[in-house]
């Protein structure tokens, strides 16, 4: 048997062997390919039934199969990240997400088109669902918060940057172009992220059995799961429906919309890279109460400017800028919390989190629909509805407790209690 001292020798081997770092930027890529699933495909969609024959409403189920295609493999990857080496995962998930892309892009059909993408969309989940489980794992927990933060504001600038590849690829390569070139980056990677597997650093494991059962009766994960998704799926909800108002209803362009979406995604990535320090400051508890009250207030002026006749769409960019700042000073820290919570099932919990942000968007898009043409007044009241569930899950449901959990608890992110502000 290993003496201790052996042991540990061993440990700080395996330890000395990991590259935090590394393994953070190939999970970024990941996860940024991943969405640019939808993105970067964009522009391709209204010349698809032209291309492959079929309908526009046809068409767009290339994008809707895709997103379902996304929602499975959150589940799946949840399921087997907490059973499997999850860089073993993460490769092989990326190697399959590169051949889906390629066919894709070989597909003569929009109906094989639309099955591909399902695929497709099963596939490039795992990165998203590893990601925080591999920065908790690297980083100490001030640490993982910022890095968390890194990891949304970069992905943030996607839906705003990938269209306009998407459209320059179109125009030079088909509408093959998109699809081949997320062949190529996916398959890159995945070779990338197997030859540097042993770097990446071991997730936590969960300390208690029932798997996703157990995390959906576990009221003080729904308080960060469902308090996070609801925040961001508010502000998705504004954002899909925020064409259609700006343009059909306030008599403005997509030029406003544009102004509005990058200068919130501006104010998002400011506060979210800031999330960490102020979090360690003045605990994180503090910071997820603060950022969502601050985004459902954003939320309700929207609401109070569109109630009073508001029709300058120009205004909305300012307007919009509170929904952004309070995500970006929540999210990262209500993230880990989710994490957390999970009790070394960060697979599962993350897998969640996830599924739940899509399920709400998802709703909150399909609630609107009906009435879109209704105006600013619509949107903004179901938009800072879904915001203010997000308070009300943090005011009823039960928080963390420090020290109820052995690696990366609550307490270590918050400061002692003689640094906090008074309550």
């Amino acid at each position: 048997m290993a003496s201790p001292a052996s042991s540990g020798a061993a440990q700080v081997s395996r330890t000395d062997r990991t590259n935090p770092e590394a393994a953070f930027a190939l999970v970024l890529c990941g996860t940024v390919i991943g969405i640019a699933g939808t993105d970067l495909v964009l522009p391709a969609v209204p010349g698809l039934p032209a291309a492959l024959g079929g309908t526009p409403a046809a068409a767009q189920l290339v994008l809707a199969a895709f997103v379902a295609g996304a929602g499975v493999g959150l589940v799946l990857f949840g399921e087997l990240g907490a059973r499997f080496d999850q860089p073993r995962l993460l490769a092989l998930s990326l190697f399959a997400y590169a051949a889906a892309s390629a066919g894709c892009g070989q597909a003569g059909s929009l109906d094989l088109l639309i099955a591909l993408r399902f695929l497709q969309g099963a596939a490039g989940g795992a990165a998203a669902v590893f990601a925080p489980g591999f920065i908790r794992a690297g980083f100490r927990p001030e640490q993982a918060v910022r890095f968390l933060g890194l990891l949304g504001s970069i992905e943030s600038l996607v839906p705003a940057l990938a269209p306009v590849a998407g459209l320059w690829l179109l125009r030079w390569w088909g509408w093959q172009g998109s699809f081949d070139l997320i062949a190529i980056l996916a398959f890159v990677l995945a070779v990338l992220v197997a030859a540097m597997r042993s770097r990446f650093p071991a997730p936590a494991r969960a300390t208690r059995t029932g798997g996703y059962g157990v995390l959906l009766r576990d009221a003080v994960f729904l308080r960060y799961a469902l308090s996070h998704a609801f925040t961001l799926g508010g502000l998705l909800t504004f954002v899909f429906g925020a064409p259609v108002v700006i343009t059909a209803s306030m008599g403005g362009s997509l030029i406003d919309f544009i102004i509005m979406q990058v200068t919130g995604i501006i104010f998002f990535a400011v506060s979210a890279n800031y999330a960490g320090r102020l979090a360690s400051r003045f605990g994180a508890e503090r910071m997820i109460l603060f950022g969502s009250a601050v985004s459902a207030a954003g939320a309700l002026g929207i609401l109070a400017y569109a109630l009073a006749g508001g029709s300058w769409p120009a205004l909305l960019a300012i307007l919009f800028v509170p929904v952004n700042l309070g995500l970006g000073l929540r999210g990262p820290p209500g993230f880990m919390q989710a994490v957390i919570a999970a009790h070394g099932d960060d697979a599962r919990g993350a897998a969640l989190v996830i599924l739940f942000i899509l399920l709400t968007t998802a709703g909150g898009t399909a609630a609107v629909a009906p009435f879109i043409l209704s105006g600013l007044p619509t949107l903004a009241g179901f938009a800072a509805a879904i915001s203010l569930a997000s308070v009300l899950c943090l005011l009823i449901l039960p928080r963390l407790q420090a020290g109820t959990i052995s690696a990366g608890t609550v307490s270590s992110i918050q400061p002692p209690p003689s640094t906090r502000s008074p309550p």
